[in-house]
């Protein structure tokens, strides 16, 4: 994988502060660069020399005018871009000409599905802004946040991006673990495991996600106690109808682990669920998504190292309004080996690229992931993940879009590919369900997410 020079005195200085792993607070003087040559949350505002990238212009904050939009009500997101069409297609014809920015697991979707696999390419926009809260919060992280506890937790403040400046991997890890995201989300979502075959499986649950971090009382507060709670509900198929896990996720993984109890229907008892995470196989999923391959990674940092690779130009989906309308049929957008692309939408953009390599003396499927983190927004949209023998197993990708409800880019559907046997997953569906996401409602309380609540929402 070719990673692009650094072309800038920052972006030198970023690379040898990268290379040091310093978990560290910058400089006044660096941090002055947010909201100048950088955006608020650390991104290159300039776009790239030949013009493929465009500068950041930020117009937009919220829904853009004209654009109808009704607050918290789950309204599947409208398409600012829905006139635009593809500059071009990567095929695997034309694929060696655009090979260094592209990750192996794209490059690997190529060789096996090579006459249905293309990636097309559009106008990259760089519209979309945080409010500016946001800003004031990420330009005090980069004074004042660190990584502590040996990278189990982090000193902060909640509300924005902790790391805009980040110097090591598990900064950036941090930036994907603790972004600016939605205080609320209540979904009914789907789920198709799609086999080799083309024969798919369907599961239906309800998640209610209450995320403290970006909880509007907790604005610029310290980075401290619980981090986010979680219901899970299942609703399809039959046999998982009415279990109830509900899981308390901690900020400080040296002090405190996840906690989850998991109600079940059949035998009406809660049970406490231990080392809830890591590699355990999600439900459903038929083993192609493990509890932490949710946004690629979630829970503690620690049985992996950490390591940036540094920043490159990749295609990378982005402002994916187009996969989420409620005209998009799953007959239509889940086909065998993998999604239809002319759902798809991918953009040139810079990346931040993260290595997790298994340490020594610990367990897991994967040995290895890579992640693929937008600059603008420090989300990672990509991954490649590898399993024990250092072969890659997986390819995954997430579409988010800006969603008008947060004024931030929120997660839609994903998916994970089996490189092996040839199937996938297609996750958080919801194009043809009546609601979509409904965000920021504020009728989320953490009284829903204790052992006793598992039972009554079972019930």
């Amino acid at each position: 994988m070719k990673f692009v020079e650094a072309k800038t005195p920052l972006a030198v200085a970023v690379g040898l502060m990268l290379a040091t792993s310093v978990w560290a607070k910058v400089p006044a003087s660096e941090a002055e660069q947010l909201g100048k040559e950088l955006t608020c949350v650390g991104a290159i505002k300039a776009g790239n020399k030949e013009g493929t990238i465009p500068e950041f212009t930020g117009k937009w904050a919220g829904a853009p005018a004209g654009v109808a939009h009704t607050p918290h009500s789950g309204k599947h997101p409208a398409d600012v871009y829905a006139n635009e069409k593809p500059l071009f297609s990567i095929t695997a014809e034309n694929l060696e000409k655009y090979a260094d920015k592209l990750s192996d697991g794209q490059k690997a979707m190529f060789k096996k599905y090579p006459a249905t696999f293309r990636i097309p390419v559009y106008q990259g926009h760089r519209d979309f802004r945080y409010p500016d809260y946001v800003c004031d919060i990420a330009k005090k992280n980069a004074l004042e946040s660190e990584v502590i506890e040996n990278g189990l937790a982090i000193k902060g403040y909640f509300g924005a991006i902790n790391f805009p400046i980040p110097k090591s991997g598990l900064e950036l890890l941090w930036n994907n673990q603790l972004p600016t995201r939605a205080a609320s989300e209540t979904i009914i979502r789907d789920m198709a495991n799609v086999l080799s075959d083309g024969s798919m499986s369907f599961g239906r649950m309800l998640n209610q996600n209450l995320d403290r971090v970006n909880d509007p009382a907790n604005r610029g507060k310290p980075v401290e106690g619980i981090q986010a709670y979680s219901q899970t509900k299942g609703l399809l198929p039959e046999r998982e109808k009415g279990g109830v896990t509900n899981s308390v996720e901690p900020v400080n993984y040296a002090k405190d682990k996840r906690l989850a109890w998991s109600y079940d229907p059949g035998t009406r008892r809660v049970r406490q669920v231990p080392e809830y995470g890591f590699d355990q196989p999600m439900t459903g999923t038929g083993g192609k998504m493990t509890i932490d391959s949710d946004r690629f990674f979630n829970g503690s940092p620690e049985r992996y190292n950490w390591k940036s690779l540094g920043k490159k130009e990749m295609f990378i989906p982005a402002n994916n309004f187009k996969i989420h309308q409620p005209t998009v049929k799953y007959a239509d957008l889940l086909k065998v080996n993998h999604a239809n692309p002319d759902f798809m939408r991918y953009e040139l953009r810079r990346v931040w690229v993260l290595e997790g390599t298994l340490k020594e003396g610990f367990r897991h499927v994967y040995g290895k992931r890579v992640m693929f983190l937008d600059e603008d927004t420090g989300q990672a949209v990509m991954s490649d993940f590898y399993d024990a023998r250092g072969q890659l197993w997986q390819h995954a990708l997430i579409n988010y879009y800006y969603s008008y409800d947060i004024n931030a880019f929120h997660a839609g559907t994903s998916f994970y590919h089996d490189l092996n046997s040839g199937g996938y997953m297609g996750y958080n569906l919801f194009q043809e369900r009546p609601v979509g996401p409904i965000l920021n409602r504020g009728d989320l309380t953490p009284a829903m997410y204790t052992p006793e609540a598992a039972r009554n929402a079972g019930n």
